[in-house]
């Protein structure tokens, strides 16, 4: 067996090792167990967007943690920032989610946040694994009957987390007037983001919200979000809310149906903070794969971007460590740690939608403070497992490529997580450099790792 917890926690093909009934019964039994050990009766938060695969592997938890003497809180279909919310306002011990965010149905996982509603550190995974994959959660002795843990719905945490996000929304602003495009992926939000919006006052004009267990992420939401924009255009929308499987990324669309990434709505918040002194140290943390023209539209604004690597709980860390309030990733996943632990698409949506009201600009005028730079992306597919930065060659070159490119130019080089492949991605003013850096680059690559 390998490792179970990636950087958003255990993730597979459903029925399937690591995410079997199984296995969820000993991540269950194991994550009672180690807040067992802080509190002699705690309570575990359990929540799940809107997959085929989510019952059996809630009851396989549940059983897991039960059987262990902790009592369950089942929510139901709930975003991923949600249960965070949940499991910190009901001052439970810790809230797992049963998602695979943006994956197909087929897919489903496992992550788990603490009492605060972060996400749990490294050690804390590390520690579970180990008990897991050791056995030795098997050994572990388990309570009398007597003390069985006990599991209970509770009924109203959907209207618990939509007051918390009308109340992230300004009140001196109101969305009368408004007309959205909201497209729910099928998935954990379809209840939530149509009322939280029409309660402000929106027209919400709904897609991506009839989930049965299949359809969720398909050719929708955050990852397919060309048909939202579609429908903007159509229906001569102010803006498209495009949302993934568990709700917490966004991909917007502005008024004339052109799709913004999560640079273009960091850097739109971004200027406004910086004008109204309200961004800690002029400071945005976004990983290695946002945009080279994020970071210029951010230095021309006399502001900086500190980079992490892949995953938006590496954003959330450097966030945590220095108090800085906005952070996340191209991909959509914003945090606005005043508000919120993790990314939360519904909240993000509302934070840019507040500028724009604010400013009495329309989303097409305010992407205009970003211009993406060219970027390539080259996969090369690898058979040795030797790091390329023990490889002289690619050293060396990688040096020259990079002299090349200059300050308005960008090489990044890394091993992909799930997949066989080395990631080479290149960014600068000139689409012609770009593309023969990276062939280049994965030239050399390929010469001294590939098949």
């Amino acid at each position: 067996m390998g490792k179970l917890f990636g950087t958003d926690g255990i993730r597979g093909i459903a029925n399937t090792f690591p995410m079997n009934t199984d296995l969820a019964l000993k991540v269950g039994a194991s994550t009672a167990h180690f807040f067992k050990s802080m509190h002699r009766r705690p309570k575990i938060i359990i929540g799940k967007d809107t997959r085929l695969s989510g019952y059996m592997i809630e009851n396989a938890i549940t059983a897991g943690i039960c059987s262990m003497g902790v009592d369950v809180l089942l929510v139901g279909p709930l975003p991923t920032p949600g249960i965070a919310f949940i499991t910190s306002s009901m001052r439970a011990d810790a809230g797992i989610v049963i998602s695979a965010s943006h994956n197909p149905y087929e897919y489903n996982g496992i992550k788990i946040f603490g009492s605060d509603g972060f996400k749990l550190p490294d050690e804390t995974e590390s520690y579970m694994e180990e008990l897991i994959l050791s056995g030795e959660i098997d050994k572990l002795p388990r309570p009398p009957v007597s003390e069985i843990g006990r599991a209970r719905r509770i009924d109203d945490a959907q209207g618990r987390y939509i007051v918390y996000l009308k109340n992230t929304f300004p009140r001196d602003l109101s969305m009368e007037g408004l007309k959205l495009v909201v497209d729910c992926a099928n998935g954990a939000a379809y209840r939530v983001a149509p009322t939280v919006f029409e309660e402000l006052g929106a027209e919400v004009i709904l897609t991506g919200d009839r989930p049965n267990g299949k359809n969720i992420n398909s050719n929708c939401g955050a990852l397919y979000p060309e048909y939202m924009a579609a429908m903007v255009r159509e229906n001569r929308a102010d803006a498209g809310l495009a949302f993934d499987g568990d709700a917490d990324r966004l991909i917007l669309a502005d008024n004339q149906g052109e799709i913004l990434d999560g640079d273009q709505m960091m850097a739109i918040c971004a200027k406004h903070y910086i004008e109204r002194n309200a961004l800690k140290d002029n400071t945005v943390v976004a990983t290695v794969m946002s945009n080279l023209g994020f970071e210029v539209a951010l230095r021309k604004m006399g502001a900086k971007l500190i980079r992490t690597l892949v995953g938006d709980r590496y954003v959330v860390e450097q966030m945590r460590a220095h108090k800085y309030t906005l952070g996340g990733e191209q991909s959509g996943h914003l945090v606005f740690l005043d508000h919120s632990t993790t990314g939360d698409g519904i909240l993000s949506a509302l934070q840019v939608l507040a500028v724009m009201l604010r400013e009495l600009r329309p989303l097409n005028d305010l992407k205009k403070i970003m211009e993406h730079y060219p970027q390539k992306l080259v996969n090369v597919p690898v058979v040795s497992k030797k790091p390329f930065q023990q490889i002289g060659e690619i050293v060396e070159l990688q040096g020259k490529l990079e002299e090349r490119l200059g300050t308005e130019g960008r090489l990044l080089i890394r091993p992909s997580g799930t997949e066989p492949v080395i990631r080479v991605m290149v960014e600068g003013a000139s689409r012609e450099l770009i593309d023969s850096v990276a062939y280049e680059m994965a030239s050399c690559i390929e010469k001294h790792l590939g098949g």
